[in-house]
């Protein structure tokens, strides 16, 4: 969630953090990627998918030493507290000795004296969990506080009614697909005939609202996941996405490819741009990550690993997809392409699993997503010891959760284009406006208090001021960029 602060939970090693990392940001973006590589080109798209990648790295670690920004923070708030306790108690016996000539306020005493009294003790540890939206308030005026809420509540609706798409299109592909080992080069039309005069539009509709069904009520209540049902979908997505790259390489290595993809087409950058920020996407749960890791000092090491892996995971994904489908032929969810063409996959039994692992793996992130957007919801309206009545807290929040994504999903099923707008508007926020806004105001925020000599070990490698004014430039860039695009699109049509 984006909320306040947490407990850090069970530590793990910082190999296992990695992990996480890479399994969390890996996950329906890079099934939407392959068809956004080959409408965009490969040289382009290399070239796009490259620099994003480095992008979302640097803005990662510019959370990350907001972190220990904060967490610093957050100890120098609570000595302030104690001294002003401690000064209130002793003053019962000298009020003279209470506040001397030679004795500094609270407030004027600097960080690093409390931290040569602590002995070993550094402010900079991140030990305690502050999310985002925690962050957000400690370093934030109450108006940018209210736009990051308002940016983490646009992205969640996004991927609320990405997943609410996902599922239902997976199992009328299923459903409703021609599995005659025929249908690899057939192109449905959503007035096709899926069961008599069922078309395949309603059996979409219809598999949404028993999707709604099934898991909107959850929303209504609090919903965890397990760590058996994680590494479950965990083992299915690295099952799945091995099997892809596999059945690809080989269809490739047999001269079987059809796939001629472009040198590069403008066109489909905007696109591709919103689906490469949203395949990177992690700075949100970065709190939730990198707190718990045990031995955070080689953190910036692992972190950098990660994104060259996550890097070369794409890069391979969709080289292998726009080489082996024609480009025409490939679907939004890149798991179809192998559940309707058995010259790529004669097993029936593992083209049903890839045609239904995203509804395995989707269907146990949705109530998740759901209840986080709805907290957030109720932080953004929070009055400060106030509480909501039942009917507003238990069904109006969880109604104006849920009802918004169906609708969209109902009205349209391209992922695509889902993908690219939540990742070219909300998840440009979260990824580079926020983290940029967030280690320049930390900095600002502490200085008069830790002093220029203190060094914050977290500290990002990009600590130039120029790295912070050049990210947010990039970003409203390419908003203005994708907007124009979309208005000449419209324009045309």
């Amino acid at each position: 969630m984006a909320g306040g602060l947490t407990d850090t939970g069970e530590p793990y090693s910082a190999f296992v953090g990695l992990v996480y990392m890479f399994n969390l940001i890996v996950g329906t973006g890079a099934l939407t990627m392959p068809r956004a590589f080959a409408t965009a080109g490969w040289v382009v798209s290399l070239a796009l998918i490259a620099f994003l990648g480095f992008m979302s790295y640097m803005t990662t670690t510019f959370v990350i030493e907001a972190m220990a920004a904060a967490n610093a923070q957050l100890r120098w708030k609570r000595r302030e507290q104690e001294e002003v306790e401690h000064s209130e108690s002793t003053s019962e016996y000298s009020d003279d000795d209470a506040v001397g000539p030679g004795r500094s306020e609270p407030e004027s005493k600097p960080i690093l004296s409390i931290q040569r009294l602590g002995g070993h003790v550094d402010h900079f540890d991140i030990v305690e969990r502050v999310e985002m939206g925690q962050m957000a308030s400690m370093f934030f005026h109450k108006v940018g506080v209210n736009m990051f809420y308002i940016c983490i509540i646009v992205y969640l609706y996004g991927d609320l009614a990405i997943y609410a798409a996902a599922v239902p299109i997976s199992l009328m592909e299923v459903a409703c697909g021609n599995h005659s080992c025929s249908a690899g080069s057939l192109k449905y039309n959503e007035t096709d005939p899926c069961w008599g005069t069922v078309t395949r539009k309603s059996a979409y509709r219809v598999f949404l609202a028993v999707f709604t069904l099934l898991l909107g009520p959850f929303t209504f209540f609090n919903a965890q996941k397990t760590k058996y049902l994680q590494i479950l979908t965990s083992l299915m997505r690295w099952m799945a996405f091995t099997m892809m790259i596999i059945l690809a390489l080989i269809r490739i290595g047999q001269g079987a490819g059809e796939g001629h993809p472009p040198v590069a087409s403008l066109s489909g950058v905007p696109n591709l741009f919103g689906v490469c920020v949203y395949s990177f996407m992690c700075q949100h749960s970065l709190p939730s990550l990198v707190t718990p890791i045990s031995n955070k000092k080689r953190v910036g090491v692992l972190v950098l690993a990660d994104y060259v892996l996550i890097l070369g995971f794409y890069v391979l994904l969709s080289f292998t997809a726009i080489f082996c489908f024609d480009s025409s032929l490939l679907h939004d969810m890149y798991t179809l392409n192998f559940t309707d063409n058995c010259n790529v996959l004669n097993v029936a039994v593992l083209r049903y699993f890839l045609g239904l692992f995203p509804v395995f793996t989707i269907s146990t992130n949705f109530p998740i997503i759901a209840v986080t957007l709805r907290n957030n919801w109720k932080t953004l309206f929070h009055r400060d010891g106030g509480t909501y009545p039942w009917v507003v807290d238990r069904v109006v929040f969880p109604l104006i959760t849920l009802v918004p994504p169906i609708a969209v999903a109902f009205c349209t099923h391209n992922l695509e284009s889902l993908v690219g707008i939540t990742g070219a508007y909300a998840g440009t926020g979260i990824q580079y406006i926020v983290p940029a806004c967030l280690v320049y105001c930390g900095r600002r925020h502490l200085e008069p208090v830790v002093g220029r000599e203190a060094v914050n070990k977290h500290q990002s490698p990009f600590r130039h001021s120029f790295w912070v004014w050049f990210v947010l430039v990039w970003a409203v860039s390419c908003l203005v960029f994708v907007t124009v695009n979309i208005i000449l699109t419209e324009t045309k049509k």
